[in-house]
């Protein structure tokens, strides 16, 4: 039988509501995970669980298969005190984080489609974005210069569990040129001031897609190192530029669409 919790003091209740901040995931090398099917995916993908705060009388669904002593029963009100999400689904996981890979592993990486993300730093940006690569068939994503928290709540939320795929990796600007260029890959940089639309260029398999900060868009000292600049073209008379989400999306899925043949 999972052991039950009551207090709100418990060493346990106490972790958890401090791993809602960066830096005490940071330091525990922990993150949370408030819903189920982020929960059972992440699982599926190899992540270690330490332990998961369960309210059995507001839990939505059922509990993958864990061992009983990961466990622990807890009141509706404690769940309610160090749940991130307001209306939690009956649980809290405590996930162990494992190292995000770097330099290091690049030789790993396959000669197909990549999705660059430089400096980004609103966390439902970047988790839509890592959604919809997955869905796009974008099966490596480069972080860029970024000191972004992988496991922040709205990442893992907005990403629909698809930052557990294995296939981040963590690089410098400097790190990640020297890999394009070392492997000969296809550089396409989204900029305001581009002169190609973006639907008329040839998409290569090895094609890296670059998405830049949501507020000035790709830093200018990019722009010698892309093969292409491109920009897609607005029918409004009002919006001159899209959400770094949305753009993401338009532009992977016309990468995608190319690559099956769909070009012309």
């Amino acid at each position: 039988m999972p052991e039950s919790i009551t207090s709100h003091q418990n060493p346990r209740v106490k972790q958890v509501r401090h791993l809602r901040d960066k830096a005490s995931r940071e330091q525990a090398g922990r993150f949370l995970i408030d819903s189920l099917r982020e929960f059972e995916r992440a699982l599926a993908s190899g992540y270690e669980l330490d332990y998961v705060l369960v309210s059995p009388s507001v839990l939505r669904g059922e509990l993958p298969d864990i061992p009983d002593r990961a466990i622990f029963h807890v009141p509706p009100d404690v769940l309610d005190k160090v749940a991130y999400r307001e209306n939690p689904e009956g649980m809290v996981a405590v996930m162990k984080s494992p190292s995000v890979k770097g330099v290091s592993q690049l030789a790993k990486v396959a000669d197909a489609p990549i999705l660059g993300m430089v400096s980004l730093t609103k966390p439902g940006n970047i988790g839509a974005l890592l959604r919809t690569a997955d869905a796009a068939g974008f099966n490596t994503v480069f972080l860029i210069d970024s000191r972004l928290d992988l496991y922040n709540p709205n990442v893992i939320r907005s990403s629909t569990g698809a930052v557990f795929l294995g296939n981040i990796y963590s690089l410098s600007a400097q790190e990640a040129r020297a890999f394009f260029q070392s492997r000969g890959f296809q550089v396409v940089g989204t900029h305001l001031h581009a002169a190609k639309d973006a639907y008329s260029v040839e998409y290569q398999l090895k094609c890296a897609l670059l998405m830049g900060t949501e507020d000035v868009g790709l830093d200018d000292t990019w722009l010698p190192f892309c093969s292409d600049q491109v920009i897609i073209p607005m029918a409004g008379t009002l919006t001159d530029s899209l959400n770094v989400s949305v753009a993401g999306a338009v532009l992977m899925f016309e990468v995608m669409r190319q690559l099956r043949g769909g070009a012309g």
